[in-house]
């Protein structure tokens, strides 16, 4: 496979925007200048208000894992094809939200594979985390003795990877949340109910009202995620979702879902036939992690946060052999087909496909 179907960098496309370039983990983000959301907004006929303003955000196909960017060897920098399987997932759940009347998204319009626009939302600052099965960290408490996780109390007797008796919302804070009694002043750490009711303008929610709204939402959209993956035999064990508020026509403010929801990325698939069978079989990025966990000379690197100056240094000079990425890649493109009902295809330029496209469709680029 040729690094050239691989997007690497993305934080570098000259597209005409207004500040800074926001460039996270796997996507990037282009504030448009007024005048284009203005005029996109009138020519598209988004349906959004006068004023809103428009992002360009590109996804990257770069592996995070442990809060690390992972590479290869012979420059293959990425996962073929891994972005367009995570926006083409997230795309199709976002639409089978809308047609089952459950809360709208961020998204106005997808351009190209690799691309979505979006609209500005005020963030809240919640991960706001479900889970049908006990695994990862939640399991990794247990077996320590712990009986209450996220302020909820979990029964005696629970095994590895066994299936809850209910979907059980377990939230962490989303970035750096200061001045909360019990809330230590770091990224993605587990919450209660309770601090977020009690904080909620640290935690950006309007009000008290909102936090049920928003476990609705979790619940609905994780339900209906699980009913889909379903029909596929796979099983839906855990994942993450983002809300935040933007403004409605007539000026009032509306919870939505933004980021992404129900991809490999943010969200745990098992393969259904395997966990019959007493295995698991991960179709997302938890395979990835078990991975390198298996492989790095020393794992705790990765799992003890306090090590993080190592683990950095340790993802900066491990470059993984290409038949691994490859295999990663045969997991995000094998899942994300089976759920939009059709074979993806990997862009054979992506870098130059969106520039096009951005050049000729929406009249944003800069350089010619």
């Amino acid at each position: 496979m040729s690094s050239y179907k691989v997007l690497d960098v993305n934080d570098d496309l000259p597209i005409r925007t207004k500040g800074a370039v926001h460039s996270g983990k796997v996507r990037s983000v282009y504030w448009l200048t007024d005048a284009d959301s203005a005029r996109l907004i009138a020519d598209k006929q988004y349906d959004v208000p006068h004023g809103t303003e428009l992002a360009i955000m590109v996804i990257s196909d770069r592996i995070s894992a442990f809060d690390c960017i992972w590479q290869g060897e012979n420059g293959l920098n990425g996962v073929p094809g891994k972005g367009i399987a995570l926006n083409s997932v997230a795309a199709h759940w976002f639409k089978l939200f809308d047609d089952a009347g459950l809360a709208g998204n961020h998204i106005v319009d997808i351009p190209h594979p690799y691309v979505w626009i979006v609209r500005k939302a005020s963030t809240v600052k919640v991960e706001a985390i479900a889970r049908q099965y006990i695994t990862g960290s939640m399991w990794r408490d247990y077996s320590k003795g712990v009986r209450n996780f996220c302020g909820i109390d979990l029964p005696e007797g629970l095994e590895a990877n066994q299936k809850l008796d209910d979907v059980l919302i377990t939230p962490s804070t989303k970035g750096i949340i200061t001045g909360v009694a019990d809330v230590p002043a770091v990224d993605d750490v587990n919450i209660t109910r309770k601090n977020i009711t009690d904080n909620l303008a640290a935690f950006n929610f309007n009000s008290e009202q909102d936090v049920a709204k928003y476990e609705q939402l979790l619940s609905e959209g994780f339900a209906l995620i699980s009913n889909e993956l379903a029909k596929l035999d796979q099983i839906f064990v855990d994942t993450k979702f983002e809300f935040g508020y933007v403004e409605q026509q007539d000026g009032s403010q509306k919870l939505i879902y933004i980021d992404e929801v129900g991809t490999p990325d943010s969200s745990r698939i098992w393969d259904g036939p395997a966990y019959r069978d007493g295995k698991i079989v991960e179709n997302s990025k938890e395979g990835f992690r078990q991975l390198l966990i298996n492989n790095v000379p020393d794992s705790d690197v990765l799992l003890n946060k306090d090590r993080m100056t190592e683990r950095e240094a340790l993802a900066h000079g491990y470059k993984l052999p290409v038949d691994v990425l490859m295999s990663v890649s045969d997991t995000y493109v094998g899942i994300a087909s089976k759920i939009v009902g059709n074979q993806l295809t990997i862009p054979a330029d992506p870098r130059a496909e969106v520039i096009a496209i951005l050049d000729r469709d929406y009249g944003l680029i800069t350089e010619k």
